[in-house]
């Protein structure tokens, strides 16, 4: 095995749109953080319901599952879960991680955002999965902050990237489904 040297490749980690301040009044955070970034929901979510008694099967994920959404807020039913997608579009460096993990504003409401790495030269719009893990509806706001965008830059390149594996959800324009290949 090749690992190549240290500071071969270094660039920086592309955000767009990229908000500079994070502290906005009346708003949920968004933009620049201490170590990472927030990252705003978009309008478009798919709420599951259970409408079509259909079976979520990550192999074999049916449309019935859910309704879409297009709204400046969404109403996520109690005990429910939906999938949105991020307004910032990524590009992570070879030699950068990142964790996306949920706000603590939308946590302490008992609404969970599922922990999800991007990894080394993965782009593209981050698909955002929230749980309602409470008996009530929960509002999600758009274009507000959702998640954190934790980056982790590694001592060294790592030797095989998302892109050279051809990472399936490689290249997102958007709220993205389950693949299984």
């Amino acid at each position: 095995m090749t690992v190549l040297s240290d500071r071969e490749i270094e660039t920086e980690v592309h955000i767009d749109p990229f908000a500079p301040e994070g502290v906005r009044p009346g708003a949920i955070s968004y933009g620049v953080s201490s170590y990472g970034y927030d990252v705003r929901v978009g309008r478009h979510y798919k709420v599951f319901t259970n409408v079509h008694s259909a079976i979520v099967d990550p192999k074999s994920f049916s449309e019935k599952s859910f309704v879409d959404i297009e709204a400046d807020h969404c109403i996520i039913p109690p005990n429910s879960f939906a999938l949105a997608e991020t307004v910032e579009y990524f590009e992570i460096p070879r030699d950068v991680l990142a964790i996306c993990v949920g706000k603590s504003t939308y946590a302490r409401c008992g609404i969970i955002v599922n922990v999800t790495p991007l990894e080394p030269e993965w782009k593209g719009k981050v698909t955002i999965e929230i749980s309602n893990t409470t008996p009530l509806p929960a509002k999600i706001y758009s274009n507000e902050g959702i998640a954190q965008i934790i980056f982790i830059r590694a001592e060294k390149v790592c030797q095989v990237s998302y892109a050279d594996k051809s990472g399936k959800y490689q290249d997102q324009a958007g709220l993205t489904l389950p693949k299984v290949h």
